[in-house]
């Protein structure tokens, strides 16, 4: 296949919210306890959001696209350093056209990525306010003015199952066709997958079709370091978190319960997948004395996998080898934009060099790059745009003029200084 000819869908990209956001979304009667941006305790030059009491800033980290990788850390950051296509998505969408991405979804900054934030604050009626603003505009407002580029994913108020019930009967009446939701639940306080407690949130998901994202995030803290362990050592063990999250969800008997809930691991790579999956295969028959059963009757471990799963990856070549143990249409592809590990503007070459090396077929790239993850999302990725207009090719064609040259931090602040003036 020819890259210009590839379709290429992000199942994990992420946004920093907007400085209008809560201007826009927030009930009027409550507008002067909403979240507003208030200066960085942590750095004076930036800003950070003040909710409740409390002081929440974006890490560099979370927004290093265009800077020099000299740049890059996990120093709080704000607005004016940032590449605007990071909060502005008009701007995202013409650097979505620059790296030949037709679409992705967007996972939340300031609420977190999967609303622990909010959950985290003492007064939940305004936590509640805060996450339908934000899903208003991200649900709402953003795939309205941009057809067909978002897929649309929510998050909930998991603090309180009644209204989390309650927001995902909105949100599907919205067109939301993901909810991010903690991987690790008990990591952030609440009761786990096995519990009950997600129960009535997982029925009203398959009532609508809709696909639950457990993104690596929450769970950092079940992966103990010692002190003085460098960051690097956190970066190269993310994909634990999945590892544990598919685990728990796997062995809660919530497929039992719910045969066709949809789970998508975002951001937790592929590679774990396969030893996994033989793991659990032979725990089934060499440990049965325990009489513990989690899975639908009929079904091995492997079947739930590719039944009720999709897993995404940026860059494994070795995850690659395991297709086939996998199921080739539970893998899908991430950009991960505008975080670290992200692959723009050069993820088309990255990925067809990967796809190549791996000697996947036309059939299999389609799959990985855009089939897989329209199909598991119950998402049409033609309704709005052709498919010829929605290759790499096209794309990037149509945006020539997007600088994608590196760009410090200091050049982003004179731009953003002088345009307010």
């Amino acid at each position: 296949m020819n890259i210009d000819d590839m379709v290429m869908v992000s199942i994990d990209d992420h946004v920093v919210e907007p400085a209008d956001i809560f201007e826009k979304h927030f009930p009027k009667s409550l507008m002067d306890k909403a979240p507003k941006l208030t200066v960085n305790p942590r750095n004076p030059r930036v800003q950070a959001w003040q909710f409740q009491g409390e002081v929440v800033g974006s890490s560099g980290l979370n927004a290093v696209i265009s800077w020099p990788k000299g740049e890059w850390s996990m120093d709080p950051t704000g607005y004016a350093e940032m590449r605007p296509a990071v909060y502005d998505m008009d701007l995202r969408v013409r650097d979505m056209d620059a790296n030949g991405i037709l679409a992705s979804t967007l996972f939340a900054t300031f609420p977190g990525f999967a609303g622990t934030h909010l959950a985290s604050l003492p007064d939940k009626k305004l936590s509640l306010a805060a996450c339908r603003a934000f899903n208003d505009w991200v649900v709402g407002e953003v795939p309205d003015a941009h057809p067909g580029r978002f897929i649309p994913l929510g998050i909930l108020p998991f603090f309180d199952v009644d209204e989390s019930v309650k927001e995902v009967h909105r949100l599907a009446a919205m067109g939301c066709r993901s909810i991010s939701i903690p991987e690790t639940p008990y990591g952030s306080g609440y009761p786990d997958f096995a519990s009950g407690y997600w129960d009535p949130i997982f029925a009203t998901c398959v009532e609508h079709g809709i696909v639950l994202s457990l993104h690596i995030g929450g769970g950092f803290s079940l992966i103990q370091r010692p002190d003085g362990a460098n960051l690097d050592s956190m970066m190269v063990l993310t994909p634990l978190i999945s590892t544990i999250a598919a685990t728990d969800i796997m062995l809660s008997g919530a497929f039992q319960k719910f045969p066709e809930l949809k789970i998508a691991m975002s951001e937790g790579g592929i590679g774990w997948v396969a030893p996994w999956l033989d793991r659990l295969e032979r725990n089934i028959v060499n440990q049965s004395w325990t009489g513990f059963t989690f899975l639908p009757k009929g079904k091995t471990p492997t079947d739930v996998w590719r039944d009720n799963f999709l897993a995404c990856y940026i860059t494994e070549p070795s995850g690659l080898s395991n297709r086939n143990k996998l199921g080739i249409e539970t893998i899908a592809w991430e950009c991960d934009y505008p975080h670290s590990d992200s692959t723009w503007p050069r993820s088309p070459e990255i990925l067809k060099a990967e796809l190549d090396d791996s000697e996947c077929s036309d059939d299999e790239i389609n799959k990985i790059t855009h089939l897989n993850a329209a199909k598991f999302f119950g998402w049409d990725p033609f309704k709005h745009i052709a498919r010829e207009e929605a290759t790499v090719g096209a794309l990037r064609a149509r945006a020539t003029d997007v600088d994608i040259r590196e760009t410090s931090k200091e050049e982003y602040r004179r731009r953003y200084e002088l345009a307010a003036t």
